[in-house]
């Protein structure tokens, strides 16, 4: 694939795909309703699971053994680069398990929606203002059910578009020299497009 060619249609179906990866497994990995549960028995604390979540993806990337589970990749529904999609699929597992321990259902539409919102870091904020929805207000577990469909459209139309250009030509030629996957280990290179800040942004907006 060239580097251009990501286009919008592609993205949704790689983040639709990474996203129902992340909520049901990829061999030799935990779901992310899984990881939530160990996190919270460690911890004596939603918060406290959290944080320690966001400082694990964030300080250790990724093993060689999570790697070797990635092996499912090779079924992307599009030809997306490997190391691209590693790290969607890392992030968005993340998001997802932030999510999970905030009680919020990882099925419903409007949830994985805001999972992929949570995917544009610091930019999450102005794509929900811009949809009428203030950050870490509207989201309650049950209020989320009552935004209206335009609402999620016009949100997953930004979103797309904001992806796009993270992951367009610039990045995937950055993250083809942060992420070598033949190396074993996605490093401290996932930090360089921002899980911190990601794993930050899901804390608030599944506050």
């Amino acid at each position: 694939m060239s580097t251009t060619s990501l286009t919008e249609s592609k993205l949704t179906q790689v983040l639709d795909w990474t996203y129902e990866k992340a909520i049901n497994g990829l061999p030799g990995t935990e779901t992310a309703a899984e990881l939530a549960e160990s996190y919270l028995r460690k911890h004596s604390s939603v918060e406290a699971a959290i944080d320690s979540l966001i400082r694990w993806q964030n300080a250790k990337g990724v093993t060689s053994g999570f790697v070797t589970g990635l092996g499912g990749l090779i079924t992307l529904p599009v030809s997306i680069p490997a190391n691209v999609a590693s790290v969607m699929y890392v992030q968005i597992r993340m998001i997802a398990t932030i999510a999970h321990m905030k009680g919020y259902d990882l099925k419903d539409d409007q949830v994985k929606t805001f999972v992929f919102v949570c995917l544009t870091g610091q930019a999450a904020s102005d794509i929900m203002k811009q949809a009428g929805i203030k950050l870490g207000t509207a989201l309650a577990t049950q209020a989320i059910k009552k935004i209206p469909v335009e609402v999620i459209k016009a949100i997953n139309k930004a979103v797309g578009i904001k992806l796009i250009t993270k992951f367009g030509q610039k990045g995937i030629i950055n993250l083809g020299k942060a992420v070598p996957l033949l190396g074993g280990v996605i490093g401290g290179a996932v930090d360089g497009i921002g899980t911190h800040t990601i794993g930050k942004t899901a804390k608030k907006v599944f506050s």
